[in-house]
């Protein structure tokens, strides 16, 4: 339910009002890419796309691709909903100010969905669009790296959020895995009682030593956030050689794999396809595939920001097209789309529930079932009446808050399940009335898990930068960095306001790199990873997709 009396961010217009050729869709806030000053912002459509402009009084007019379909914008719209706020703000204030004194604040609408920690800003990597690493030479670089008193109270932070203490954490980096300690990391971690830990990682140390695959997994790691970028050498540089050798780490050691692709437009847009393909080879391991639309950093000019701009509506345009039409624009729901069902499970428990109360623009999913005699993909919607089922579960949660016996009443709701679902659709093997009645009997979502097995889960998040930072979006934040100086920041203020945020707090606990390599013993360049896994394979890169066996691999998902 929403949090009543919290200061929003006015909306002055929700009609849409032509002007020329563009028509309004709503106002909000944002800032100046240059100067970070808060401006009015208009986000409107033209030529069935989302846009959004701002002008600063001192640089000018910004217009940026928001969101690349206005019907598909529409449809997600109508899942806007309001989360439960932060009940123990770290940050107390009057009035909304965002992006200012973030933290959370007592005007976030979400809680912690899934959190960061930063345990170290050291990479193997030196990926060109990549803005969280260490760069030695450059006039203020640091060494960050908190220590397990830090971690821990950190981790003490996060559990205090109410009225969801939280539950998930994501390590990330940097490359964590260049820690020596990061097992005693996860462990802290898991002392604190956090349930799932995911590593955000290049995978190339569990790819050369299996036995630190191992040891981050029997410290309590669960899964792996798995950077991929594409199935041929020309995409995906960084580990394409790497990947199968990490995967089967992650099989001997039972850990479950994401992909996360960066998709950037004219770069890697055309494997889209292929990389679900290369997931469907490797289901019994690889769970879901997250494609994250590339977020702008650093100053661009427009003619740049086109040739790279992504969004999530054209990344689902491309998935159609490079699956043959197997997954469609239609089988995709907005991230706040499962609130219904979190709603009624509270309602019938009585007690706060885990939501996701992200921004509709936010991020979209679906899930996708292999047919086991064409192998060609069944989604969920082809067998599902999801949107039936949706209004079941918030019609029946209202009834329950109304006063209506609520076991009756959840009875009848698990009922009436079956009748959402062809069962002579439905991929052999899967129940997903009886998945569902599970979950809403147990008033938890442990049973998802038994879907994974058999079914691949896509996801999209596009993460702002100052180009279409859309400060409603803020608001709902549930994706958080946890902070030595005990804040929990939304990641779009975090990343996208670093000056503020993730550069100011890091320094503050940090040291020069050249006191770091003093310390230590050895070269912040001795880290860097050497491609002792691609020698030899240098006629691949130059071939492209020509001589690519992961390219192969997906190319014959479906034969």
């Amino acid at each position: 339910m929403p949090n009543v009396g919290m200061a929003l961010i006015q909306i002055s217009n929700q009609t849409t009002k032509n002007l020329g050729k563009k028509s309004t869709i709503r106002f909000t806030q944002s800032i100046c890419p240059d100067c970070n000053m808060i401006l009015d912002a208009e986000v409107f459509e033209r030529d069935n796309k989302v846009f959004m402009s701002k002008v600063c009084p001192t640089h000018g007019e910004c217009e940026e691709l928001y969101f690349g379909s206005y019907e598909l914008y529409k449809k997600f719209s109508t899942y806007w909903m309001d989360g439960k706020g932060a009940h123990a703000p770290n940050v107390m204030i009057d009035k909304c100010s965002c992006p200012n004194n973030c933290g959370l604040c007592s005007n976030h609408l979400s809680h912690s969905g899934l959190a960061n920690m930063i345990v170290t800003n050291r990479c193997d990597l030196t990926c060109w669009y990549c803005f969280f690493y260490v760069k030695k030479g450059l006039e203020g670089a640091y060494m960050y790296e908190p220590d397990h008193t830090q971690i821990r109270g950190m981790m003490k932070t996060l559990r205090a959020e109410r009225p969801i203490p939280g539950n998930s954490m994501q390590i990330t980096g940097g490359e964590p895995m260049l820690r020596d300690d990061i097992a005693d990391v996860i462990k802290i971690m898991k002392e604190e009682g956090v349930d799932h830990i995911q590593m955000n990682t290049n995978g190339i140390r569990h790819a050369m030593d299996p036995e630190a695959a191992r040891e981050v997994r029997l410290a309590g790691c669960n899964n792996l956030y798995l950077s991929f970028d594409g199935v041929t050498a020309r995409t995906n540089p960084k580990n394409h050689w790497e990947i199968p050798y990490a995967l089967d780490s992650c099989r001997k050691t039972g850990t479950t794999v994401v992909f996360v692709p960066t998709v950037i437009k004219s770069i890697n847009d055309h494997e889209l396809g292929g990389i679900i393909r290369y997931a469907q080879k490797n289901m019994d391991v690889v769970h879901a595939v997250n494609f994250q639309p590339v977020s702008l950093t650093g100053r661009m000019g427009k003619t740049e920001r086109e040739k790279y701009r992504i969004t999530v509506p054209d990344c689902i345009q491309r998935i159609e097209e490079q699956t043959n039409g197997e997954v469609t624009i239609d089988d995709w729901f907005p991230v706040p789309s499962c609130m219904p069902l979190t709603n009624v499970i509270e309602a019938f428990s009585s007690k706060p529930k885990y939501e996701l109360s992200i921004h509709f623009a936010c991020g979209a999913g679906t899930y996708i079932f292999e047919d086991e005699e064409t192998k060609k993909f069944v989604p969920l919607t082809k067998f599902c009446d999801i949107q039936g089922m949706l209004e079941l579960f918030e019609d029946k949660a209202e009834e329950i808050r109304s006063g209506k016996n609520k076991y009756f009443t959840m009875l009848e709701v698990v009922r009436k399940l079956k009748g959402f679902v062809d069962s002579k659709k439905q991929p052999a093997g899967l129940d997903l009335a009886k998945m569902f009645g599970n979950i809403l009997m147990k008033r938890s979502f442990d049973s998802v898990g038994s879907w994974h097995v058999k079914g691949l889960f896509l996801g999209m998040m596009h993460f702002q930068d100052k180009y279409n930072e859309d400060l409603e979006r803020l608001q709902r934040c549930d994706i958080h960095y946890v902070t030595p100086d005990l804040r929990i920041v939304p990641f779009c203020a975090f990343n996208v306001i670093p000056e503020w945020y993730r550069d100011r707090i890091q320094k503050k606990y940090s040291i020069t790199v050249e006191e770091w390599e003093e310390r230590e013993g050895v070269k912040l360049e001795d880290g860097l990873y050497r491609g002792l896994m691609r020698r030899g394979a240098g006629d691949e890169l130059a071939a492209g997709c020509a001589k690519s066996q992961m390219f192969h691999d997906a190319a014959q998902a479906t034969m």
